[in-house]
């Protein structure tokens, strides 16, 4: 495979580059900024923005699959911040690939695109895009799987989607450091009655299901064309799990807690003020965020285990393990 990864430098990118640097495939890697370590496992390096169309398209000549992982996340911002990297930059990369016969493309895309604000139990792929959105990160992100999806099959492209749901594990410099930071500064309060259910995906799984994805996008095959979910397989206790997380970084478990409607009422005061003073700080309450914290959200990932042989290799105890002792595992 000669592959580009878009956002080889973030998180996920950078395991997906390993991955494929081990089992020999050429890579290329779109990245914003240097990044030395990838320079040292022999990765083409293009330095590039997905809002320059150009740029993209020339960073896909010559390569036959892009994992495209780039992306604006967040609960806070501007529309345009996220549509132009997001959404243009995603028809960016699919306008590159058609241009220059890139045949296979997988889009990393979040299960947030299905979240509107209530419970998600378990469900599936037939689930539709939110009926409202309440922050523009799962908006742009779901204009763009469309984007993708539409594509398939078009000028010898062949597309899927997945969507992994809270991606953690070492290096991650979003999650986790957040989560850590607000608890440092007396910020956290558990979001409703703390017996919500979440899925959350090991980093080096997300970027394994990647890998298979893009080995099962063959021509009319059955991953064409679909999204999937990615997860543990197993959701866990949220507020258990940030409790778990904050005793690896020596912090006390949350034990002030705020209900849903009055964090749901708080986070839409915020927001008007926020807008209203056209800051760009972010909101301490969203009600993106609320929602999040307080609604259980697991899918079934019967059908990424079905059609791309999906099998979260390392279990959350191990991922813990290895999120406690980072430096055995880089």
């Amino acid at each position: 495979m000669k592959a580009l990864v878009t956002g080889g430098g973030g998180f996920l990118g950078r395991y997906i580059v390993e991955l494929l640097v081990t089992r020999g495939d050429t890579v290329r890697a779109l990245v914003r900024r240097d990044c030395p370590e990838l320079a040292a496992l022999g990765v083409e390096l293009v330095r590039g923005d997905m809002r320059d169309g150009p740029a993209v398209g020339a960073a896909c000549r010559g390569v036959d699959t892009v994992f495209h992982t780039a992306a604006v996340a967040g609960i806070w911002g501007p529309w345009r911040h996220y549509y132009e990297t997001n959404t243009l930059g995603t028809q960016h990369v699919v306008d590159g690939c058609l241009r220059h016969g890139v045949r296979r493309l997988v889009f990393t895309s979040s299960p947030s695109v299905t979240f509107d604000g209530r419970d998600q139990l378990g469900v599936d792929e037939s689930a539709p895009y939110a009926s409202r959105w309440l922050c523009h990160y799962p908006h742009t992100k779901a204009l763009a799987e469309q984007l993708v999806l539409r594509a398939s099959g078009r000028g010898g492209l062949w597309t899927c989607v997945l969507r992994p749901h809270l991606i953690w594990g070492p290096r991650d410099s979003h999650l986790v450091p957040r989560l850590v930071e607000r608890a440092r500064r007396g910020q956290l309060r558990r979001v409703g009655d703390g017996a919500n259910l979440v899925d959350i995906v090991y980093v080096e799984n997300a970027a394994a299901a990647h890998l298979l994805a893009a080995d099962a996008l063959v021509p009319g095959g059955a991953v064409c064309g679909r999204a999937y979910f990615l997860s543990q397989g197993q959701p866990v206790n949220c507020w258990q799990w940030i409790d778990q997380l904050l005793r690896l970084h020596g912090l006390p478990p949350v034990t002030r807690s705020i209900s849903l409607a009055r964090a749901w009422r708080v986070g839409a005061v915020l927001e008007a003020a926020h807008r209203l003073m056209r800051s760009r700080s972010e909101p301490r309450m969203t009600r993106f965020l609320a929602a999040q914290l307080a609604r259980s959200h697991y899918f079934d990932i019967g059908r990424a285990q079905a059609d791309l042989g999906y099998v979260p290799r390392i279990s959350t105890d191990e991922g813990m393990r290895r999120l406690a002792n980072p430096g055995e595992n880089v």
